[in-house]
Order: structure tokens, then C-alpha cells, then sequence
């Protein structure tokens, strides 16, 4: 038998051996109990939001557990405290954000933004914050961005 990937999206530190773990890990023969253990110990950090994680089981049954990191809308939505963004962003905000804020998230999701320099993966958070309704240090991402444009050369 191949070695097989187990791909899941649980909420950070609350996996439970219900039906979606149980179901596709119970056919591997493996421990759903160790995994669901692993998996909270390891997501304990992203309490509330959603994580996606690969579950990697070997031929020999033994499993390794990888924890990919939150959405960057779901780390905006953890700093502002909300549970999801506006319905209408142009018009109703739902939290704010400083810029260094807007920095670690950037620096968090270095790995997975397409920016190759800092400015620029800051620029895809504020670029988040529009699509949800966030201010920027109390103000419209857009203005933050336009301004940002003129000094860093992306927007």
C-alpha cells in the first residue's frame, strides 16, 4: 500500500473523531484518537479559526500530522475578533486593523502570498481587508493602498 494523504479543514484545537475523521481515517486502520490528539495539540494555536492539515499515513499504519496556516481572512477576522466579514463591504465596516497588524499577518503567510517583497505581501492583506470590510488604522483600505502605491511601487 502507498503511502496515503488525508486532507482535512478543522477548527483549531477542536478536532473530534466524528464523521469526518472517522470516516475517511477508519478504512487506514489507524488510531483516529492519537490523530485527533496530535491534530489539537499542534492547531491548539489557531483557536477559532480554520486550519487546513494533511494527515500522511504510511504502510506500516504510523501517520504524521502537518498543519497548514489560516486563510488570511480568517487571521484578519481573529485580530478584529469577529466571526465574518461584512455583507456589504463598500459600506459597513466590521473591525479595524493597524498596519502592524496588517505586517504580522503578512509575515505569517510569507509562504503563501505572491508578493516577493514585504511591502508587497503587506499590500495583499490591506488588498483583504477591502474585500471584508476592515479598516486600516481606522481608515478605507483603498486610501491606504493608493497612498502605499506612490511609496512602495505595488499596490
Amino acid at each position: 500500500m502507498a503511502d496515503q494523504v488525508v486532507n482535512v479543514l478543522i477548527e483549531g484545537g477542536k478536532a473530534a473523531p466524528g464523521a469526518t475523521l472517522g470516516s475517511a481515517l477508519g478504512p487506514l486502520g489507524i488510531n483516529v484518537g492519537k490523530v485527533v490528539a496530535e491534530l489539537n495539540e499542534k492547531t491548539k494555536v489557531y483557536n477559532g479559526m480554520k486550519v487546513p492539515c494533511a494527515i500522511r499515513v504510511k504502510s506500516d499504519k504510523s501517520f504524521t500530522v502537518e498543519v497548514g496556516r489560516p486563510g488570511t481572512a480568517a487571521l484578519l477576522l481573529a485580530e478584529v475578533k469577529k466571526e465574518k466579514g461584512s455583507g456589504k463591504a463598500k459600506t459597513e465596516n466590521v473591525g479595524d486593523v493597524s498596519m502592524k497588524q496588517a505586517r504580522k499577518i503578512a509575515d505569517m503567510k510569507k509562504e503563501d502570498l505572491f508578493g516577493n517583497t514585504e511591502e508587497e505581501r503587506v499590500n495583499q492583506v490591506i488588498g483583504t481587508c477591502v474585500s471584508m470590510g476592515i479598516t486600516v488604522d481606522g481608515r478605507d483600505p483603498r486610501e491606504v493602498l493608493k497612498e502605499r502605491k506612490g511609496t512602495t511601487g505595488a499596490a
